[in-house]
């Protein structure tokens, strides 16, 4: 164990990072005192890039592979990690990081869309291990635990967010597929031993080995299932064809995260939806290397460099699917963005709550408000969408200044459950029967596959299983909330995770405690019925479903995912602190660069590092820093009583004057307490010099809004010029740098 006191504070993307050069002195400032050290390390998608291709960069552009250092600090004891929210990125993504890049004068390979030599497959092949989650795998040593603090579910019941007003006869609701999808072909065993395993594929034209050396545990739970191209297709056709007038198509999947299968599934979508012109043009298109997987955009973007007859006449073979086809669900009726476009702009975890926020409608072409058909394709979770949308029918709008709250303990420790986002996923190139088969040759799953089915194999430890009931039972014992673990005895994976827990269980004491095993629709119902009772739950899940739960109850509940305390109790006994979701983090951006206004709200940086504090203290019986984070806590319940978030609008307090006040707030409450004076005569001055400049500071944060802004780029700002814009305040500067 490292007896070094540090915290390792990510740098990551978007909206976190510019929010990062305003508050990273501030956090410096105050962990000193403590003699804790704080460090960054670069996890953001541009850096993951120029890590991957050092030979192809100068010396002095080379960077260190910072997520890799990360991956192996998490088994240390005195890891102390705390993590902000990062691109996973979709194929456009990359692309556009890569053009950043190299326009900043790195001398990076183009991304080989179709590869034709062994050098162009290696270079997509690391390209390709940086897309999607690739960040969480590594850093996630430790299950999940995320909550409302007391101080956050307060102020949200005395502050409640705006909810839209269900009606009864709401024609909004979920559409999934009945067969063919993964939920229907799953099969999944528990290894008896620790062995090795391959992926083969047998065809008319012989044995293809997938993958092979995949080493497996003892007790370890290996899932093998595939969505059927044809049932896909089908479904969309119906699904299109059966939308009701007045009534958005909305397409819901997560082609971020599930960087291989979900980008398949949406291309499917976007071929079903523009049939009529992907099918007259097809030639065009296969010469212009259009690709559905990267949205309907791809088709717009490419058809640019056709004379200007053909352009007009294939976009306007386009544009009539949108007038022939079901309104579809928008992300900016302004500028005619479609649900379709671009396939990480609908991340469902993100926008299905946000849609029953909004009474089960999201903006259709017109600008207004619709109800909507969300189309999520396989039922696996589909289903716990639909029992929110059936309970809001019949129980009328959630009340933020009611409810109780659901937390959540999640399994996803040492990458469990990493659906359609990893090397043991593919899509399938011929008719065949793909296996699984262990060192001895002994076939352990296998399926009956078409071309282009997307077949899977998945995997979780039985180690953090054992965890991830632990976890839970501690939880319920500290809270007495009910204990809810999310499976269904129907699905082959559930089942296996119900034999354990029936085992595992057992090792710990449950008396007194409500913990029951159910569906996801069930455990869904039943959680709002005690939300509506203003009593809270745990709800106890997979690692998808930790994902999705982890949006949907807090912004129900809290109008926010930002705001919740996510805590990683890494196996080894170290701490991970993740910071809330970013999926708003691109909006937060434009409007930065367009009128110098950030209304990214830190607070989950805030409760992450109050919780980092108060674990390093504890690890190292390091008072000071216990004290700092008792003190940030109670910073944080003043900063939320007075209102200090961000505005939404230019001109008001943005992220930045959100800094300020938590940096106000915290020195007084530091200065306020008699356990140690030393740090008490240290930051009264702060607290007295902040509370003097406090109409200075805030008229010059104010000043700096209003004009755009340019920090050099979106993937990769300038340092330089990123600091001085999110450091305007040439008061607060000095204050906190005299510390």
């Amino acid at each position: 164990m490292s007896t070094e006191q540090k915290i390792i504070y990510t740098e990551t993307d978007e909206a976190p990072r510019l929010a990062t050069f305003s508050l990273l002195p501030i956090i410096k400032a105050f962990s000193d005192a403590a003699g804790v050290q704080v460090e960054t390390r670069d996890i953001s998608l541009a850096g993951r890039i120029l890590a991957s291709f050092p030979e192809w960069l100068s010396a002095e552009q080379q960077i260190a592979d910072d997520l890799a250092e990360l991956g192996a600090l998490t088994h240390d004891p005195a890891a102390n990690i705390i993590k902000l929210p990062n691109i996973s990125a979709s194929n456009p993504q990359m692309l556009a990081a890569i053009k950043e890049l190299q326009g900043q004068g790195y001398a990076l390979p183009e991304y080989p869309e179709e590869p034709q030599t062994p050098q162009e497959q290696e270079i997509k092949g690391r390209y390709d291990r940086i897309k999607g989650s690739a960040v969480n795998p590594v850093l996630r040593e430790g299950n999940s635990d995320r909550r409302a603090t007391k101080a956050v579910k307060e102020y949200a019941k005395k502050n409640p967010h705006s909810m839209g007003i269900w009606s009864a006869d709401s024609k909004s609701h979920v559409a999934h597929m009945l067969d063919g999808d993964f939920y229907a072909s799953e099969i999944s065993a528990t290894m008896p031993q620790a062995d090795e395993l391959a992926i083969v594929l047998h065809t008319q034209d012989g044995t293809e080995t997938l993958a092979s050396g995949i080493a497996v545990d003892a007790g370890e739970v290996v899932d093998a299932a595939f969505m059927s191209k044809a049932a896909l297709c089908q479904f969309y056709a119906e699904q299109i064809a059966s939308t009701e007038p007045g009534v958005l198509f909305s397409l819901h999947l997560k082609a971020t995260m599930m960087k291989v299968s979900d980008p398949i599934i949406f291309g499917h979508a976007v071929r079903a939806y523009y049939a009529a012109a992907f099918d007259k043009h097809a030639a065009v298109f296969a010469e212009l290397g259009v690709d559905a997987n990267n949205g309907v955009g791809d088709a717009y973007d490419k058809i640019q460099q056709l004379p200007q007859a053909q352009r007009d006449e294939i976009k306007a073979d386009l544009d009539a699917c949108l007038v022939n086809g079901p309104d579809l669900a928008m992300v900016n009726s302004d500028y005619g963005i479609t649900n379709l476009h671009v396939p990480s702009d609908i991340i469902v975890d993100a926008s299905m709550p946000a849609a029953i926020r909004e009474s089960g409608k999201m903006w259709g072409p017109d600008g207004d408000l619709h109800d909507t058909k969300a189309v999520i394709p396989d039922r696996c979770y589909a289903t716990v969408y639909q029992a929110v949308i059936d309970d809001c029918k019949v129980n009328g709008t959630l009340d933020p200044t009611q409810i109780g709250s659901t937390s959540n303990i999640g399994l996803m420790a040492q990458k469990a459950e990493e659906y359609g986002s990893h090397d043991t996923t593919f899509e399938i190139p011929q008719n065949g029967r793909i296996e699984i088969l262990n060192k001895a040759g002994e076939v352990v799953h296998g399926h009956d596959v078409q071309a282009g089915d997307i077949w899977r194999m998945c995997r979780v430890k039985d180690g953090p299983i054992q965890d991830w009931v632990k976890l839970a039972v501690d939880r319920g014992r500290i809270t007495g909330s009910a204990v809810m673990f999310w499976l269904d005895e129907n699905r082959a994976h559930d089942s296996q995770l119900i034999g354990k827990i029936n085992q595992y269980l057992p090792r710990h004491s449950t008396e007194g405690l409500d913990v029951s095993i159910l569906k996801p629709a069930e455990a869904t119902k039943r959680s709002l019925e005690l939300m509506r009772q203003n009593k809270d739950t745990i709800s106890v899940s997979g690692n998808v479903l930790r994902d999705y739960l982890t949006d949907l109850f807090p912004i129900l509940e809290l109008g926010t995912s930002a705001k919740m305390l996510s805590i990683v109790p890494l196996i080894n006994g170290g701490g991970l602190f993740e910071t809330g979701a970013g999926g708003s983090a691109p909006k937060h951006v434009q409007q930065f660069e367009a009128e110098g206004h950030l209304r990214w709200d830190s607070l989950g940086e805030f409760l992450a590092l109050g919780a980092s504090l108060e674990h390093l203290g504890r690890v190292f019986d390091n008072s000071a820093a216990q004290l700092l984070g008792e003190t940030l806590d109670e910073a944080i319940a003043e900063f939320l009583d007075s209102n200090r978030s961000p505005s939404r609008r230019v001109n008001q307090i943005d992220n930045r004057g959100s800094h300020f006040y938590l940096a106000k707030f915290w020195a007084e409450a530091v200065a306020r307490q008699d356990k140690d004076m030393a740090l008490k005569q240290r930051f009264a001055a702060l607290a007295e010099r902040l509370a003097a400049g406090e109409e200075q500071i805030t008229a010059e944060l104010l000043a700096a809004q209003g004009e755009p802004v340019d920090v050099g780029g979106y993937f990769a700002p300038n340092p330089e010029l990123a600091a001085k814009a999110m450091r305007p305040s040439a008061t607060l500067n000095a204050a906190i740098d005299s510390v």
